[in-house]
């Protein structure tokens, strides 16, 4: 009886844990920014995996990893994955849970002897953090079509390096089309990345929909001058304009209210020193909701307030947009399979919104689909403290295996 099966839950941990290795830092998280050494090195690995699970294994020409298992018939694939790329403080369990779990499934099966219908398939998008390149979500969303291949490539990173250059340098530049997806369905096991789940004592979030997001980068630009001997009346201060930028960002979303999140999470000031007035600011401005009206109307207020303080300060302002998306509803009939089959495994379950982006809500796009989330403890990732207890990685992996069992048939 395929209800009665179950993951190898040692196995999954222990692929978990030697990921891990690769990029690993001090505090037991993880640095694999996308395309980087590190990235080559745990996308080598995975690759390794899947091909040792006879699966057969096709890159794209933005570097998205899929491998897939046959079924007793053609046609689109039952899609599991998530990312593998972290950020530069990251966990082991952001985004590496969803690849990882999507293989233990695999060898389940295999062990199990199970021929499904349709084909299964396990993938790993590039660029998911947009730690190193923008926009985040980069490969799922030329994936299906929502940005160029041209785009994509010639973005460039932190560092300076482009996604093109960097793809072919680690030999991850594919040959296979982007923009022409072909799936059934897709189902993505996720940590939450939040509090709700720990803190109400659940153990599975069927996610029903991903909040909006906005980001923004502002560059203002002062005149440099001496701190002591300039008047505060005769500045033009650039660094000036991004604390006010930063105080006020806050005092958006507390008085919004709801579900309005906003965040300034980069500041640089120029020349940077102690007694000089900068007379340059790069400030990136992060803001999410899960309704686009409140979204839009969050976006006029930010962009009035910077252009008005920039004036009165006698500086100058200029933008740019580094990654937009609308809120995403997810599959109606996804979201009740996920929240019955757990129940059916006597799992506590609760409907909820994801406030951080993941690659299901582009794939949304093309295919149904949903989120299966476990708790974080204390909420916390992003972050080398980042957790989730060894049950509950084996409650989400279960739910996977019967959600995509059901899908394929």
């Amino acid at each position: 009886m395929t209800g009665n099966l179950r993951i190898d839950l040692d196995r999954l941990i222990g692929r978990l844990e030697r990921l891990a290795e690769i990029g690993a830092i001090e505090g037991g998280g993880v640095c694999r920014l996308a395309l980087t050494d590190e990235d080559k090195a745990g996308r080598d690995l995975v690759v390794g995996w899947m091909r040792a699970l006879g699966l057969t294994v096709t890159i794209d020409a933005i570097g998205n990893v899929i491998a897939t298992r046959a079924g007793r018939e053609g046609g689109p694939p039952v899609m599991t994955g998530s990312h593998i790329d972290t950020v530069r403080t990251g966990g082991r369990y952001d985004g590496n849970l969803g690849v990882l779990a999507g293989l233990e499934v695999v060898e389940c099966l295999n062990d199990a002897g199970i021929e499904t219908r349709r084909p299964i398939a396990v993938a790993f998008f590039t660029n998911e953090e947009g730690a190193r390149f923008t926009p985040d979500m980069m490969g799922s969303l030329a994936y299906v079509g929502g940005l160029s291949l041209d785009e994509a490539l010639s973005a460039v990173g932190i560092d300076g390096a482009t996604v093109g250059d960097s793809l072919g340098r680690i030999g991850y530049a594919g040959t296979t089309p982007v923009g022409r997806p072909d799936v059934h369905a897709f189902v993505e096991l996720h940590i939450e990345q939040g509090p709700v789940l720990d803190l109400e004592g659940i153990t599975i979030g069927a996610v029903d929909s991903v909040q909006g997001i906005s980001w923004t980068e502002y560059t203002i630009s002062g005149v440099s001058n001496h701190a002591g001997t300039t008047p505060m009346r005769l500045r033009h201060d650039a660094g000036y304009v991004a604390g006010a930028i930063a105080r006020f960002v806050r005092e958006l979303a507390l008085d919004m209210g709801g579900n309005q999140v906003a965040t300034v999470g980069s500041i640089k000031l120029k020349p940077d020193l102690i007694h000089v007035v900068p007379n340059r600011a790069i400030v990136t401005v992060d803001l999410r909701n899960t309704d686009e009206a409140l979204l839009q109307q969050a976006e006029r207020r930010m962009a009035s307030f910077v252009s008005a303080t920039a004036r009165a300060e006698g500086t100058d302002v200029a933008s740019r947009t580094l990654a937009r998306f609308e809120p995403v509803v997810f599959d109606a009939a996804m979201v009740d399979r996920v929240e019955r089959i757990a129940r059916g495994l006597g799992l506590s379950v609760r409907r909820m919104t994801s406030g951080a982006g993941h690659d299901a809500q582009m794939i949304q796009r093309v295919a149904p689909s949903a989120m299966i989330f476990v708790p974080s403890v204390a909420g916390i990732s992003h972050n080398v403290r980042e957790h989730t207890e060894r049950a509950d990685l084996g409650a989400g992996a279960n739910v996977l295996l019967q959600t995509m069992l059901e899908l394929a048939g």
